[in-house]
């Protein structure tokens, strides 16, 4: 992956890290680098969109990507840029690596065209992560060899101890995806119940990024946490009023008895209520359901 570097530009630092499965890491500091690299503006799709596409489906498949930003190779004028030192002199880098800027972009690109004619058919791609979703035993067989024989032919190669085949709900993006609902999963669940309440600026951003991961699970999202809101600002002082430590508490156990959600069902009869303005569009789009 890497060779000596014929040119010693930027010259990062490189710690050794480990992975959450053990293995070594070498953790190159770029932010030099991406503070002059111009950006690659392919989107990443919103996790929420790609959530939406799985009614009716009752077989799934996760497939993790092994070594995936590693799999792009650095135009050879290229790779001094990536230049980094070590006790044994210095190297740089023949292939893309996890926290240069343009990894995500570029990365999602070349998945998205590999499986475009597939995308929300039965296959949804986030980065590295692919889910097959299918709805029967026919199509599972047929899915899945389809997505396989797409990343053999394309040099992908999926990590066999984080794949799941043929199983009736499956952790996906931090959520629980079935056949019928979505729900957020049993470790986040954990994490905000433990979730001590926030004693700054820092760890409230910190609280209400998680939340705002989750929101689509909380009706009156916004209402529910107002008062938190107004220690945003820089001249806010800590530690939270009483109103805000309300809400804080309220919010946690909102979150741990949080309700399931539907997958859409285009099915069903479907309200879209529109408003606009000269600088804004605004829509939300309601459905019928029976109660159970």
């Amino acid at each position: 992956m890497f060779h000596p570097a014929k040119l010693l530009f930027n010259r990062s630092t490189c710690p050794i890290c480990q992975k959450k499965d053990g293995d070594p890491h070498l953790c190159v500091d770029y932010c030099k680098l991406n503070a002059v690299t111009r950006k690659k503006k392919y989107p990443v799709p919103p996790m929420n969109q790609l959530l939406t596409v799985f009614n009716g489906s009752s077989i799934f498949s996760n497939i993790d990507l092994h070594g995936a930003y590693n799999l792009l190779r650095i135009k050879e004028v290229d790779e001094h840029l990536t230049c980094f030192r070590t006790n044994y002199g210095s190297y740089e880098y023949l292939v893309m690596q996890f926290r240069i800027t343009n990894d995500p972009s570029s990365f999602q690109n070349l998945v998205n065209d590999i499986f475009c004619d597939l995308l929300d058919v039965y296959v949804v791609v986030y980065l590295d992560k692919i889910m097959v979703f299918s709805n029967s035993e026919e199509e599972y067989v047929t899915h899945v060899l389809t997505v396989l024989a797409r990343l053999r032919a394309n040099s992908l190669f999926a990590k066999d101890s984080k794949c799941l085949f043929h199983v009736s709900s499956v952790d996906y993006l931090s959520y629980v995806v079935s056949s019928e609902v979505l729900k957020m999963d049993q470790a986040s669940i954990l994490q905000i119940c433990n979730w001590p309440p926030p004693r700054n600026l820092k760890a409230l951003q910190s609280f209400l990024g998680f939340a705002n991961f989750y929101c689509r699970f909380i009706k009156n999202y916004s209402k529910k946490i107002s008062s938190l809101t107004k220690f945003l600002k820089k001249d806010s002082c800590f530690p939270l009023n009483e109103e805000a430590l309300r809400q804080f508490h309220q919010l946690n156990e909102a979150f741990t008895t949080a309700p399931i959600i539907s997958h859409f069902n285009p099915s069903l009869p479907t309200i879209v209520e529109t408003d606009s303005s000269d600088i804004s569009l605004h829509l939300i789009a309601a459905r019928f359901f029976q109660k159970r």
